[in-house]
């Protein structure tokens, strides 16, 4: 079990080895995505960023929640996945919000 005296790396065996198959898992299904690994404080542990380009990223999480729960309460490690979108998915998605916000409301005629 990790504590938070206790040196968190993510070359770790056991972290790597977690990383690597989470990896695994998006990627059978979403071969496209990529990822960063880093070291995170809140909560402290190793995260594993993907970026995947898809509508809702909950579909990209339920491909491995079930794997990352194993790893963080069986094995105890502290591992953490943090899904985004593409840059210019975002920037297109701001975009045609911004539009949508800009439309004319329809003429109000009180009864």
């Amino acid at each position: 079990m990790f504590t938070l005296t206790h040196a968190i790396e993510p070359d770790d065996p056991r972290i790597a080895a977690a990383i690597g198959e989470l990896k695994r898992l998006i990627r059978e299904r979403y071969p496209e995505a990529s990822f960063t690994v880093y070291r995170g404080e809140d909560p402290c542990g190793i995260y594993l960023r993907s970026t995947v380009d898809v509508d809702d990223l909950d579909d990209v999480m339920d491909v491995i929640i079930d794997r990352l729960i194993d790893v963080q309460v069986e094995q105890g490690l502290p591992v953490y996945v943090v899904m985004t979108q593409p840059a210019r998915r975002i920037a297109a998605d701001l975009r045609k919000r911004a539009k949508q916000r800009t439309k004319p409301l329809p003429d109000y005629v009180p009864r």
